[in-house]
C-alpha cells in the first residue's frame, strides 16, 4: 500500500486550526482478491425497452471482465424476487449461463427493492469461498412500490448487509429512484451510489463500478489517529467513526486499484505544542496487516496544503449544493439562495487552487442546473434528475469515492 500523510496548520475561525490528509492507495502490481457478486436488477414495469436493454449490455460488461476464481450470480425483481442464476465460479459453461440469464430478462409489475436487496445478501452468505469477497450491485430506477419502503427499513438493511461482511454498490438509473434509499443502503460499506441520467449513460458508469468491483485489493481498512494538544478533533469526510481509547478510529471499508481512500481530519488547537500519530490496519490476502504511517508538516501554500485545501473546499462545495437542493424541495428559496452562494464561493476557491487531483470541472454543470433551478425559485417541478445527480454526487465525495471526470450529457432545461 502506498500510505501518505500530511498534516497543515492554518488559523481557523476559533483559533488555530490542523488539517490532516491521509490518503491509502493500492500499489498498482498488488493482486486483487476474488469477489462474489450477486446482480440484483431491477426489471419493473418502468424498465421496459431501452432501460432493461442497457442494463443488460451493462451487466454483460461484468461477465466479460470477471476472472476465473470470481463467482456471479443473478437476482432479477420486480414485484418478487428470483435468483434466477445462483452464484457460481465463472468457468465457460457458467459465464455462459448469465449470459443467456440476461438476455432471457423480461419487464414485470412492481419493485420489491427490500426484499430484493434481502434475497440477494442471503444467496451470498450461502456461499463460503475463502478468500473472496462478497458484494451485492443494485441496479434500480424505481422508488419500492411492494413491502416496506420507508428510510429506516433501508437504513436497518443497509447496517445488516454492511456488518455481514459484504459489501453494497448501487447505481440508480433516471428520474424516479430515491436517492436517500440508495445512500442509506450504501452508507454503511462505504461505497456511496452512483447516479445514471439514461440510459445511454449506463454502460459508462458500470464500467467505473467494475473497475472498482474488479479492482479491490484490501478490505476492512481503518485509520487511527491519536492526537496531542488538541481540542477536538472530528473525521471531515462520512466514514463511520467512533473514540477507542486515546484515538479516533475511521472505517474506509474496501481498497480497490480502481481509486485511492482518503480521510480528512480537522482539530482545533489547544496548545502550540500538537502531535498527531496515525496508524492504519486493512485486511489482504486473509492477513491484518497494520502500518504506522508518518505524519508530515506541510505548508498551506505547498503543492500538499493545496491538496489539502482542496479536497476540504470539495466536501464544502457538495454539502452546500445538497442542501440548495433540499431547500428548493421545501419550497425555501432564501435558504437555496444562501447555499447556492456558498457552493459557488467553493467553486471559486478550488479553480483558484487548481490542483490538478480535485478538478473545478466536475462541478461546473451541475452547479450551473443548480443555479437555474434557484433563479426560477422551483416553479413547477423540481428537475427531479439533477436532485439525484447532486444527491449522488454529494454520497460518493463524502466518502471519498472518486471517480475521472466523465463527460455529462446535458439535459434540456425547462
Amino acid at each position: 500500500m502506498k500510505l501518505t500523510a500530511w498534516a497543515m496548520e492554518r488559523d481557523g475561525e476559533r483559533g488555530r486550526d490542523v488539517h490532516l490528509l491521509v490518503t491509502v492507495e493500492a500499489e498498482e502490481d498488488a493482486p486483487r482478491a476474488p469477489v462474489a457478486v450477486n446482480l440484483v436488477l431491477d426489471r419493473s414495469a418502468s424498465m421496459r425497452g431501452a432501460p432493461l436493454a442497457a442494463a443488460v449490455e451493462a451487466a454483460q460488461l461484468l461477465v466479460e471482465r470477471a476472472g476465473p476464481r470470481d463467482y456471479l450470480g443473478l437476482l432479477p425483481f420486480d414485484g418478487v424476487p428470483e435468483q434466477l442464476v445462483p452464484l457460481r465460479i465463472m468457468e465457460s459453461d457458467a459465464r455462459a449461463a448469465l449470459s443467456d440469464g440476461l438476455s432471457s430478462l423480461r419487464a414485470g409489475e412492481g419493485t420489491a427493492l427490500h426484499e430484493a436487496v434481502e434475497s440477494g445478501a442471503a444467496a451470498v452468505r450461502r456461499l463460503f469461498v475463502p478468500g473472496a469477497r462478497p458484494k451485492l450491485l443494485v441496479l434500480t430506477d424505481g422508488e419500492p412500490s411492494v413491502g416496506p419502503r420507508s428510510l429506516a427499513d433501508f437504513r436497518t438493511l443497509g447496517n445488516k448487509v454492511a456488518e455481514s461482511g459484504m459489501t453494497l454498490h448501487a447505481l440508480g438509473l433516471g428520474r424516479h429512484y430515491l436517492p436517500e434509499i440508495l445512500e442509506a443502503l450504501t452508507g454503511p460499506s462505504g461505497t456511496g451510489f452512483t447516479h445514471v441520467d439514461d440510459p445511454e449513460g449506463l454502460p459508462v458508469a458500470a464500467a467505473a463500478l467494475v473497475a472498482e468491483l474488479f479492482g479491490e485489493v484490501g478490505t476492512d481498512a481503518r485509520l487511527y489517529v491519536r492526537p496531542t494538544g488538541f481540542t477536538e478533533l472530528q473525521c471531515r469526510h462520512r466514514y463511520t467513526a467512533r473514540v477507542e481509547g486515546d484515538s479516533l478510529s475511521a472505517g474506509l471499508g474496501s481498497l480497490s486499484h480502481a481509486f485511492p481512500r482518503r480521510a480528512l481530519f480537522a482539530g482545533r488547537l489547544e496548545s502550540a505544542e500538537w502531535s498527531l500519530a496515525v496508524t492504519t490496519t486493512w485486511t489482504e490476502n486473509g492477513d491484518t496487516r497494520r502500518v504506522t504511517v508518518p505524519v508530515q508538516r506541510v505548508l498551506p501554500d505547498s503543492p500538499e496544503g493545496r491538496f489539502i485545501r482542496a479536497v476540504g473546499v470539495e466536501l464544502d462545495l457538495v454539502a452546500a449544493e445538497s442542501a440548495a437542493w433540499k431547500a428548493l424541495m421545501r419550497r425555501n428559496p432564501i435558504a437555496a439562495g444562501q447555499a447556492l452562494a456558498q457552493a459557488e464561493e467553493a467553486l471559486r476557491e478550488l479553480v483558484k487552487l487548481a490542483v490538478e487531483a480535485v478538478p473545478a470541472k466536475r462541478h461546473v454543470d451541475r452547479l450551473a442546473d443548480l443555479k437555474l433551478a434557484v433563479e426560477r425559485r422551483a416553479q413547477g417541478d423540481l428537475p427531479a434528475l439533477l436532485v439525484r445527480r447532486a444527491r449522488a454526487a454529494d454520497a460518493r465525495t463524502g466518502l471519498s469515492v472518486i471517480q475521472s471526470v466523465m463527460p455529462v450529457r446535458k439535459v434540456e432545461k425547462n
